[in-house]
């Protein structure tokens, strides 16, 4: 088999009464391999579905929110091109007034 298709680990440790660093090679056999791949592939898969279905549902939430972002928007620039329409009716200018009678409810005190 080729070496570098394998899997190796080292464990490195120190010996409790020396101190000293020990090193243990540990090979992980062909059938471990192939059964770390038939449990690792389906989890990657199904978090990959996982993350499809929750960027699905913000997109939705994001379209809506975004939806009716616009529509609020649409209803105030609707109702202020009603207001400047009806600001716009017909009108007389009136050059000269006078005051005929002014009235006054206040009583001056002295």
């Amino acid at each position: 088999m080729d070496d570098n298709r394998k899997i190796i680990i080292r464990h490195i440790s120190r010996n409790a009464d020396t101190g000293a660093a020990e090193e243990r090679i540990v090979r992980v056999s062909p059938v471990n391999r192939w059964l770390l791949y038939l449990v690792l592939v389906p989890g990657i898969v199904v978090l990959a579905a996982l993350g499809m279905f929750f960027f699905a549902v913000f997109l939705g939430l994001f379209a809506i929110a975004a939806a009716g972002f616009w529509l609020r928007l649409w209803w105030l620039r609707r109702k202020l091109n009603q207001s400047v329409t009806a600001a716009e009716g017909e009108y007389q200018v009136i050059e000269d007034a006078e005051i005929v009678e002014i009235k006054s409810d206040r009583t001056e005190s002295k």
